[in-house]
């Protein structure tokens, strides 16, 4: 008897069907829930100019666009304005206020992660208040940052620049002011919460930096490694910075500067010391510093240059009480009537004398390998003092 096989089952085709059906209604949540978050974006976006603006900063888009499905949320701001309002000491409310104006900022967040913001910025920017010889542009060649913890509080923020430069525009002028190779500055809320005394870490890294027109000792490329610690801010509120400065002086708030480290040449110094405010807004603390090619430090001040043109009254108050600027003037002239070219002698041998003076102020030190000296660095009410010799001063900053 022959043997009956059973005909095979067959299986229902809507089973097929149950996988692109799931990937459908998957897609479509998915698109539904990206169209719905692009919508929230100006929504967002309006908050956080609301809140910035309390603080004096002023943003503005003369054209804000949406892109980025299915995975990126990217908003394009074209014709990027800020309006900087009580920003500074001299700066009152009353004041025209300082803008800044560039091209084209975009930023870019994942959906799956929208804490995390990252920021590309077009150059150039131009920056100018009511006095045209205030006017600049700053270019770069990249700008980005990131902030970690938006749209709600941000807990982390960092900005990076390459090729940043800064000129000073009159009329179809540019003077070069600031150049640098690359920046970087991060901060993070180390302490604290943003509502209750948050302690503030910072990181400020400088390559191949020079500045104009602010000090001598800066002309020359110099590289920048610091990092710092905050205290004594009451929370993260919106407020300018000159208030929060106040806030910061009433609670005996401080910068402690934890490392850092200055090169320039063959001149390296590191620092690390506390820095706070006086009732004048202006700093006051100490630094210890190490410093290895410290008779680099005087040629850079131009007291060379300063015995050429005359010694001001002001500055020998500061080095030599009680000597006058005119007396100095007429022994270099009797030097040089009596012997011809001793005068110009004393003021080339001038720089050796300073050098040992300020090495007299420390105390031996090693740096790096090399020998250094060590000595205190004050600031007094915004006086910057390298032991008894005022070298600089500084803005008050409320």
């Amino acid at each position: 008897m022959p043997e009956i096989t059973p005909a095979p089952r067959r299986r229902p085709l809507w089973r097929l069907f149950i996988m692109p059906v799931l990937l459908v209604i998957a897609a479509v949540a998915w698109s539904a829930f990206w169209f719905y978050a692009a919508s929230q974006v100006d929504a967002k976006a309006d908050a956080w100019r609301a809140r910035e603006a309390k603080s004096g900063r002023v943003y503005d888009c003369t054209k804000r666009t949406v892109a980025g499905f299915p995975f990126r949320l990217e908003v394009r701001c074209d014709g990027a304005s800020v309006a900087l309002v009580s920003q500074t000491a001299g700066q009152a409310a009353t004041q025209t206020p300082v803008t800044a104006k560039l091209g084209e900022i975009l930023v870019v967040a994942q959906v799956y992660d929208p804490k995390l913001l990252i920021a590309e910025f077009t150059a150039p920017a131009l920056i100018a208040d009511r006095n045209p010889e205030h006017s600049m542009v700053v270019n770069w060649s990249k700008a980005r940052s990131s902030v970690v913890g938006l749209p709600a509080i941000p807990q982390r923020a960092s900005i990076v620049f390459d090729d940043p430069s800064v000129d000073r525009i009159n009329g179809p002028v540019q003077t070069p002011l600031a150049r640098a190779k690359h920046i970087e500055l991060h901060g993070r809320l180390a302490e604290g919460s943003v509502s209750d005394h948050p302690v503030i870490e910072t990181v400020l890294q400088i390559a191949q930096g020079s500045v104009q027109e602010v000090h001598p000792l800066l002309v020359q490329p110099f590289d920048v490694d610091m990092r710092a610690m905050l205290t004594g801010l009451k929370d993260l509120s919106p407020k300018p910075w000159p208030q929060r400065f106040k806030e910061i002086q009433a609670a005996g708030g401080h910068v402690e500067i934890v490392a850092s480290r200055f090169g320039q040449g063959d001149l390296i110094a590191v620092a690390a010391g506390t820095l706070g405010l006086s009732a004048n807004g202006r700093l006051d603390g100490e630094l210890q510093m190490t410093v290895a090619g410290i008779e680099k430090v005087i040629p850079a001040l131009g007291i060379d240059k300063m015995l050429d043109e005359g010694v001001p009254q002001s500055t020998l108050d500061r080095v030599a009480p009680g000597v006058k600027s005119q007396d100095v003037s007429n022994l270099l002239g009797a030097l040089d009537r009596a012997i011809p070219g001793l005068g110009k002698a004393v003021k080339r041998n001038v720089n050796t004398g300073l050098a040992a003076g300020v090495n007299a102020l420390g105390k031996e030190a090693m740096l790096e390998g090399r020998k250094a000296r060590a000595f205190p660095l004050r600031f007094v009410d915004g006086a910057v003092f390298l032991g008894p010799l005022k070298v600089g001063q500084t803005p008050p900053l409320f």
